[in-house]
């Protein structure tokens, strides 16, 4: 059986991590957003963990950023991570799912997200025009995408920051 849960800090962090290093390897820090999340403390209240065994199987972090000037509050949602034993069963979209429902009940206003627009569109996220942001590092923006949740994406353009 697949429980989904808040993350627990300290029953599921380091577990996380291992995940994400078997997922993607460490590469994955090389990237721009990983410039994101350094220094930023992610929201366990909003992240979801998909726990089977009692072992942690999939992911869905929620970070705090600011968009432009004036500093519009908004969500970046990632890594998102499934067990390859798990994988092709959708519970990628299901921790996204249920991190982003926790998002809007939380009154975040609105979701970025650097992912597969095939994948992330099912969940309503869609793409941004090339020139709509800038990050803290190089960005392929075919992958950039945004998505409404208790606001309007439509109030965020300019350079993303951590919070």
């Amino acid at each position: 059986m697949i429980e989904i849960v808040p993350e627990t800090p300290d029953q599921h962090a380091e577990a996380i991590e291992a995940l994400y290093d078997r997922t993607f390897g460490p590469g994955h820090f090389a990237k721009t957003a990983e410039r994101l999340r350094e220094g930023n403390q992610s929201r366990p209240d909003l992240t979801r963990v998909a726990v089977s065994d009692g072992g942690v199987i999939g992911v869905c972090r929620i970070w705090p950023i600011v968009v432009g000037e004036p500093r519009v509050p908004a969500v970046f949602v990632g890594p998102v991570a499934v067990d390859p034993d798990f994988q092709g069963q959708r519970l990628g979209l299901s921790v996204t799912g249920e991190a982003l429902e926790a998002s809007t009940k939380a009154g975040c206003g609105a979701a970025v997200i650097i992912g597969s627009p095939i994948y992330f569109g099912e969940l309503g996220f869609t793409l941004v025009a090339p020139d709509r942001f800038s990050f803290p590092g190089p960005q392929d923006m075919s992958r950039v995408m945004v998505r409404d949740l208790s606001g309007s994406a439509d109030d965020l353009s300019g350079a993303i920051r951590a919070y």
